[in-house]
């Protein structure tokens, strides 16, 4: 039998907060939650957020208002002026216009048909002559003022030392530290078990690190009038986050890598985790996605796509509310009349063990991916039109689902986490794909979930904060409604679909099973199928036998409270984020090989022929 790729940890951040202990899914559900748990995440999103003391009224108020998709804040810009350079032209017949710069700033060589003559104190005439181009720095407003946002205050970077990281880099290295808490076992104790080559690290960014300590200030650098850095061509590779994670958290000399798949990359790396756990060429998984777009460059082109709902078509769907403002915190609308996607910043990160070592650790199960399906569209009219791929991986995932949970396990007690962009071209789409599938599988009413209603969307991290969600799901029972809609659009395809805005409260163990459902850019479809805790224990029971679950239960206690730890630490912000820079670094002379096994100072044999 194949391992089982158990779900053992899982940590990020996204606007609705920390990953772990489950504290960024309960905020989508906080009304939902008894008051005990929703207080313990409103403190736990006081801690990222700076805010100390007791929590009163006013504090709570400030913390809701600091999470999901808002307003875009002053600590990352000004929406309503951003600066830009504006190309003019001097005109004809106004004649020539001289001024005086401190000869430092001429620019050499001198553009074509500009004259200089010096001037006292170490300045000099220029004049250009008319009809010369010139760039103006002015202000203006973008068209898009909402965006997912990490909690208001949270600093990755002062967490640990930054050294002008891009931003997804710094959530990349948050979250996988917080995987790494949730996890429950000592990074050191697991390394104990596991060979150095058994370990894959999968994770990256969708576009990129666009900011301006990577791919954003390289491309800029000449039209702001600076210099490109040393560091921003590396730090602007897509899988910075793996390779930090590798070189700075774990120090592994495992696996690693990064399958881009626009929306869909978190899954796309999940993937490829689930199949080395399977294989049996990786013991312990981390897939990941971290993505950081929240530069008005990239708004901007977003934006000009019409892709990003505007201030303006917010205002149109509301028009018969009578504001006269745009409501922001309802700026993503899936599967309602909607204007365009919410653009988000996060990181999600998941720690993967095969069935044995989890149960020999006492891991604790939060659930297991079973499958991952990835199709492209075909032949396609456009590269951002939305294609048929998406109903292979949908149906694959269905289908292989039911023969391994069995009818009433998919009918009955599955859900759904949509794509749920909240495009006009996503709500129909994905709505038939949706609904023509539960049809064929004599589903009625299957219940669908719409995570960036709350968080935006984050691109690489998407799928991540689909799963998280999921596993939140599989602990409280609560499934979010899709909370920023009235109703749902007239031309969504929903005869077989609970498509609501109120949740969807069950017992823990009345569901069974989460698909992961991503249509990303270019014809990247992934659907993933996550299989609830319960139902992975009774798995682990006939394969490894009661006694073994019988020990597997005593070891997880420890594991459990060394977890709660974690959590406790993060939320009184005293949690050690691990980045070892310059640690027990390793070169040739650390290095021999005697016939077909390799030693490294430091580390246990690896076999060069398993």
């Amino acid at each position: 039998m194949r391992p089982i790729a158990v779900i053992a940890g899982f940590g990020g951040i996204n606007a609705a907060g920390r990953t772990s202990g489950h504290h960024g899914y309960r905020r989508t559900i906080l009304d939902a939650l008894p008051a005990q748990a929703a207080d313990e995440t409103i403190r736990a999103l006081a801690g990222l957020m700076g805010i100390a003391g007791e929590i009163d009224a006013t504090q709570r108020a400030r913390i809701l208002e600091g999470t999901l998709v808002r307003g875009i804040e002053p600590s990352y810009f000004d929406p309503t002026s951003v600066g830009w350079n504006c190309r003019a032209r001097v005109s004809p017949g106004q004649g020539d216009i001289s001024f005086e710069i401190a000869q430092r700033d001429l620019p050499q060589p001198l553009p074509d048909g500009w004259t200089m003559a010096h001037a006292a104190g170490g300045r000099v005439r220029i004049t250009i002559p008319a009809g010369a181009d010139v760039l103006l720095p002015v202000n203006r407003a973008l068209d898009v003022s909402a965006a997912g946002q990490v909690p208001s205050g949270f600093d990755p970077k002062s967490l640990y030392p930054g050294r002008g990281h891009p931003r997804a880099v710094q959530l990349a290295l948050f979250a996988a530290n917080d995987a790494l808490g949730s996890l429950g076992i000592g990074w050191h104790k697991l390394m104990q078990h596991v060979a150095p080559d058994r370990i894959s690290v999968y994770a990256g960014s969708a576009m990129g690190q666009l900011d301006q300590e990577a791919t954003g200030g390289l491309l800029g650098s000449r039209y702001r009038g600076m210099r490109p850095t040393s560091k921003q061509v590396p730090m602007g590779l897509a899988e910075m986050p793996a390779d930090f994670v590798n070189a700075y958290v774990l120090g592994s000399v495992g696996q690693t890598g990064h399958n881009m798949g626009a929306c869909a990359t978190f899954l796309y790396n999940l993937r490829h985790g689930m199949f080395d756990i399977e294989s049996g060429r990786s013991r312990v998984a981390l897939g990941g996605g971290a993505e950081a777009p929240l530069c008005p460059d990239v708004i901007e082109g977003l934006s000009t796509m019409g892709a990003l709902g505007t201030d303006e078509g917010l205002l149109e769907l509301d028009r018969n509310a009578g504001r006269t403002e745009p409501d922001l915190r309802r700026a993503c609308r899936p599967f309602a009349e909607n204007c365009g996607f919410t653009i988000a910043e996060g990181s999600q990160f998941v720690v993967l063990l095969d069935d044995t070592l989890a149960v020999e650790l006492g891991a604790t199960i939060h659930g297991a991916v079973t499958d991952v399906l990835v199709h492209a569209d075909g032949y396609k009219k456009s590269i951002s039109s939305p294609g048929i791929g998406n109903y292979i991986t949908v149906a694959k995932a269905v289908a292989r689902a039911r023969r391994m949970f069995g009818e009433e396990s998919i009918r009955r007690r599955s859900f759904v986490q949509a794509h749920g962009t909240g495009t006009p071209h996503n709500r129909t789409t994905e709505s038939r794909i949706l609904n023509g599938v539960a049809a064929a599988f004599g589903m009625e009413n299957w219940p669908v979930a719409a995570i960036k209603c709350f968080v935006g969307h984050t691109m690489a991290a998407a799928g991540g904060d689909q799963l998280a969600s999921s596993l939140g799901v599989f602990e409280h029972g609560v499934l979010p409604g899709i909370a920023t809609i009235d109703e749902v659009a007239a031309d969504v395809a929903r005869d077989h679909l609970r498509l609501a805005p109120q949740p969807l409260r069950r017992a823990p163990a009345d569901w069974d099973v989460s698909f992961l459902n991503s249509k990303g850019f270019g014809g990247n479809n992934a659907t993933a199928t996550i299989a609830a805790p319960h139902v992975v224990t009774k798995w682990l029971e006939r394969r490894h036998g009661i006694a073994a679950i019988g020990g597997w239960r005593k070891h997880n206690d420890a594991v459990v409270e060394r977890a709660a730890r974690w959590d406790r630490a993060m939320t009184e912000g005293t949690a050690r984020i691990v980045y070892r820079f310059d640690h027990e670094v390793r070169s040739e002379e650390h290095v021999t090989i005697e016939d077909e096994t390799m030693h490294i100072a430091g580390l246990p044999p690896i076999s060069l022929v398993d």
